[in-house]
Parts: C-alpha cells; sequence; structure tokens
C-alpha cells in the first residue's frame, strides 16, 4: 500500500491505519484455510456471540412465542467512517430500527460483507469492533452471515448486507393506512443530520461545528411511545432515506388524507441548517438514521412528547403537524410567511450513498 492509498483508507477512522499491515486478498473469499482463520480470528472473535463458533451454515434458532417480523437491508455508505459513526454500526442500527418501528422486540442479525481486495484489515477490525458495540447496545444478537470478497475497485471497500428477525409486541401499530384526521405528527429529534454528515465527511467540508449523524437505536424510543400510548399510537416510521418527506408521503397515499406540517416547530439544529442553505437542501428531505416519525390519536401529542423527553435518544422531540382531510396536496407546509404551500416528495436522491 502506497501512502496515497494509505490516506484514502485512513480518511476519517479513527484508528492506524499502517502503511505495510495486512490487508484483503481473493483468498480470503475463496473458502479455504485463509478464509476460515479469518472468519474465526477476525470476525467471529470480534462479534462475540457463541452461536458463530460452529460455523455451520445454518444457525438453528429457539422457539419464538407469537407473530415474528422480518426484515432484510444493505448498506454502501460512502465513506465508509463519518462524524457519529461507520458502516458497521450503522447497519446494526439500521436494521434494528426497522424492527423496532415495526412494532417488534429485535433478537436476531444475519450479517454478511462484500469485502473489496486491498482493504486493510484494520479498517475491518474496527468495523467489526462497532458493529459489535452497536449488538450489545440493542441486545440484538448476530447469529450467522457470509463473506464474499471482490476484486478490487468493485465494491468500494466494504459493503454490508443485514437481515433481521424480532418478535411483535402487542399492541402492535395499525399502521398509516389508520390515520385519521386529527391525529398528530410528532419527530423525535433534530432532522437531517445523518445525511449532511456523511455529505460533509465524503465531499471533506470543513465546517464548525462538524455536522455529526443521528445513527443510534430507536429501541428505546419506540418502546416509549408504545407503553405509553398503547392503542393511540397509529403508525412510527424511521426517517431515513428521502427524510421526513418521503414518510409523509408514503403516508399521505396510505391515508387518502392530507398530512400539514408547520415549518417553525420543525426542529433542526444549526450546523444542519448552516449547510443546507449554503447547498441549497431541505432539511426535510436529507436523511436520518436516528429519528422517526410518529402519528398519535388527537389529543395525545402531549402525552407522548413528556415520554420523550424523558429519554436521552429523544430529548429533542416535537409535534410538527396534524392530519387532516385530503386537500389540494397529499402534504403540505406552513411557511415562516405565506399560506400553506404543498411540500413536494423527493424526486431523485440529492445525497447518494448515505446508508
Amino acid at each position: 500500500m502506497n501512502h496515497d492509498e494509505q490516506a484514502t483508507w485512513q480518511r476519517h477512522c479513527p484508528v492506524p491505519v499502517p502503511l505495510d499491515g495486512e490487508r484483503i486478498t481473493l483468498a480470503h473469499g475463496e473458502g479455504g484455510r485463509v478464509m476460515r482463520k479469518f472468519i474465526r480470528e477476525s470476525i467471529v472473535s470480534s462479534l462475540g456471540d457463541e452461536v458463530l463458533h460452529s460455523m455451520g451454515d445454518a444457525t438453528h434458532l429457539p422457539q419464538i412465542d407469537g407473530r415474528l417480523a422480518f426484515t432484510t437491508d444493505s448498506f454502501v455508505v460512502s465513506p465508509l467512517f463519518f462524524p457519529g459513526g461507520n458502516i458497521g454500526s450503522l447497519s446494526v442500527y439500521g436494521t434494528v430500527n426497522d424492527l423496532a418501528v415495526s412494532g417488534a422486540r429485535p433478537l436476531y442479525l444475519a450479517l454478511s460483507l462484500i469485502l473489496e481486495e486491498g482493504l486493510p484489515l484494520a479498517i475491518v477490525d474496527r468495523v467489526l469492533e462497532s458493529v459489535a458495540q452497536a449488538a450489545v447496545a440493542t441486545s440484538a444478537r448476530i447469529v450467522t452471515g457470509d463473506t464474499k470478497v471482490v476484486p478490487r475497485g468493485m465494491a468500494d471497500g466494504l459493503f454490508i448486507n443485514t437481515t433481521g428477525v424480532g418478535q411483535l409486541i402487542g399492541p402492535v401499530p395499525p399502521g398509516p393506512s389508520s390515520l385519521c384526521e386529527g391525529d398528530e405528527l410528532i419527530v423525535t429529534g433534530p432532522i437531517g443530520q445523518h445525511g449532511i454528515a456523511v455529505m460533509c465527511a465524503r465531499e471533506e467540508l470543513s465546517l464548525e461545528p462538524p455536522p455529526q449523524s443521528d445513527s443510534g437505536s430507536l429501541v428505546r424510543v419506540a418502546v416509549l411511545l408504545r407503553e405509553q400510548l398503547g392503542t393511540r399510537l397509529r403508525t412510527m416510521r424511521d426517517a431515513t432515506r428521502g427524510g421526513v418527506t418521503a414518510v409523509l408521503h408514503e403516508w399521505a397515499e396510505a391515508s387518502q388524507h392530507t398530512l400539514t406540517i408547520s415549518q417553525a416547530d420543525i426542529p433542526i439544529s444549526p450546523s444542519v441548517r448552516g449547510a443546507c442553505e449554503l447547498l441549497g437542501l431541505d432539511p426535510l428531505h436529507v436523511a436520518n438514521e436516528g429519528t422517526l416519525v410518529a402519528a398519535v390519536e388527537q389529543g395525545f401529542a402531549d402525552l407522548a412528547l413528556r415520554a420523550l423527553h424523558s429519554c436521552p435518544e429523544s430529548v429533542g422531540a416535537a409535534r410538527i403537524g396534524r392530519v387532516e382531510q385530503r386537500g389540494f396536496a397529499p402534504v403540505t407546509i406552513r411557511r415562516t410567511l405565506g399560506p400553506d404551500q404543498p411540500l413536494d416528495d423527493p424526486t431523485g436522491a440529492p445525497l447518494p450513498r448515505i446508508c
């Protein structure tokens, strides 16, 4: 590895990447001795779950009472490390959050790595360390996985695929089709932080203070809402690609109502607001990875907010709007000045490769 390659891999990585350190080769994915040694000494030892030590083709899970939730996701974020997280922790939180907002208690994860030839093992070790820490934080067990290696230049370092299994805990929110006129809309924290943090890291923008990703677990937040509201909780969704706007448009389509929000009520950090103004972006279109949108029955937003403000992950929660009878647009926004305006659904990705 030359100095230019080292600088590329070292970018935002919190641990030193040695110039002459061991790197991924095609042999690490070809099923032989090198691959078995890599899985045993790097992957299994980092993740720590005893069921991985058998290194079998399938994991046998115990019987689970009740219905299951099942999800899968892939992660191609660039760069691999960004302020507030990395592709490893992001892959766990993103999958676990999908289970949590569906009304499930996360139980098991599968983790598959697609590694590029030439990737320093120091990078892999740091990513796996973050995977293990995030799994512990969310009480999700990584019980199986897979490893593949592709030739140099074919995977931008590392891609991760995950699958998650969770146990549905009643009452399960009925979903966006249940929205009624008067229901209130809540966001659990400042929006747009993940997408802006990744973009600033990718483009090496020197903003002060640097934007931090909100990448983190929503398990406690989702449980808190369900416990406090019960059947008064209509639906919830983590606002990832497409941001809050995409969630609202999906709900408007499912419910055939108009969802209206107030610009003055939307929590946005100064760093995200400044970056968006500089780059011509709307924070409502920017991805989050630790913030969800919830709809609650009319009159129950205050109860929800009191509960959310008691939790460190959602201390910045705010009521941002309500559900109305279907009007001239599926989603509208009340700007600082003037009447309600349509809030357009994003047609493309203003910030690609953010998850």
